[in-house]
């Protein structure tokens, strides 16, 4: 018979809007394959409740200039951003770093990233996409969000995926999604409960 100690707290309950953000727009691209798993992942939690903010879906100039069509994109990105507690940021590796339109991207907003955790998950050839994700770190860093201290990586990507873009052996990227997202959650609590009872001083 559970007790009122077994009961689950309200934070353990607290439900987090998290926002995974697909960050490769190449023609051809592998990203779709990886963000498909990662939405079952993250759906599969009682935690986390998903939403996707696609750079393929982001056509922002790369001025910065809030042009008409710049803010008709923006209306449908920022919200999602703004509103998320914590963020995934899945990458590939192009030329050893990520993508320039994720750059743009994550360019285009400040506020919003602020006083939240990250979790990064890769994908490329022999390195996974590691390289992109030290590099994210540092940006991340200057805009005042937390990068969590695990990530998945997927090395040499095509292969680890079969044709119906199911895993071929999931059981290692399984565990590293659980414990990722069991730190992004962990961040993601304490930081939304700090910025409720002050405000963070950027």
């Amino acid at each position: 018979m559970k007790t009122t100690a077994d009961a689950p707290s309200a934070e353990q309950t607290e439900t987090l809007r998290v926002t995974l953000v697909v960050g490769s727009n190449r023609h051809g691209r592998f990203g779709p394959i990886v963000a498909d798993w990662l939405l079952d992942r993250l759906r599969g939690r009682d935690d986390l409740v998903a939403e996707v903010v696609d750079v393929a879906d982001a056509d922002l100039p790369t001025s910065l200039e809030p042009t008409p069509a710049a803010t008709a994109v923006l209306s449908g990105i920022t919200p999602k951003l703004a509103r998320a507690d914590a963020f995934v940021v899945l990458t590939p590796e192009y030329n050893h770093s990520f993508p320039a339109g994720l750059k743009n991207l994550v360019d285009w907003h400040y506020a919003e990233w602020r006083a939240k955790p990250v979790a990064l998950v890769s994908y490329g050839g022999l390195a996974g996409g590691l390289r992109a994700v030290e590099h994210l770190r540092q940006v991340f860093a200057e805009l005042h969000a937390v990068t969590v201290r695990d990530t998945v990586s997927f090395h040499n990507a095509g292969a680890s995926f079969d044709d119906r873009g199911a895993l071929r052996d999931p059981s290692g990227p399984d565990a590293a999604a659980k414990t990722m997202l069991d730190q992004l959650v962990w961040w993601g609590r304490a930081l939304k409960e700090a910025r409720a009872e002050r405000p963070y001083a950027a």
